[in-house]
């Protein structure tokens, strides 16, 4: 039995959505500290700017997972353009899913990629992407098991004394 609801993000929930996208921000950066970006101070009041400025768009979405009127994850996703970069067609792109540590394991994470996925197939995506890092085997077998399939493999080479 689902013990939340999945609803539109708003205003009111950015000081929330910066604190979880703060923690995105630092398990990526404890994953690998040459690729990912460092966290600085300001992060959560800058991720709440950002995904603000994003609510905002047309083509992007932010929804929220809440029980008891707190929310316990979020779920960022919008439309990409075609890309000859990229080799692909237009696409809908799940860029952030994060679920609060100690709501792990109970269909949060699940219940918002499907409630992003629809809006994207709704906005006329014929396909969802979505990246994850190398480390997070859990995240891999949760979009594993929603249907997603492996498609391309990002390499980094760091340059000695840059960055």
């Amino acid at each position: 039995m689902q013990n939340f609801t999945i609803r539109l993000a708003n205003a009111s929930d950015l000081p929330t959505l910066g604190r979880l996208g703060a923690v995105l921000v630092k398990t990526h950066f404890d994953f690998d500290r040459q690729r990912f970006k460092a966290p600085m101070s300001g992060l959560e009041e800058g991720y709440a700017w950002f995904l603000g400025h994003r609510m905002k768009e047309p083509g992007a979405v932010v929804f929220v997972a809440e029980r008891d009127q707190a929310i316990l994850g979020y779920v960022y996703a919008e439309m990409e353009p075609e890309s000859w970069k990229e080799l692909r067609d237009e696409a809908g792109f799940i860029h952030d899913v994060v679920v609060d540590a100690s709501c792990r394991h109970g269909g949060i994470g699940a219940a918002l990629i499907e409630t992003a996925s629809e809006w994207l197939r709704e906005q006329g995506a014929p396909r969802v992407i979505l990246s994850t890092a190398e480390q997070n085997t859990g995240a891999q077998r949760l979009f594993s098991r929603l249907g997603f399939r492996r498609t391309m493999i990002e390499m980094t080479r760091e340059f000695p004394g840059k960055g």
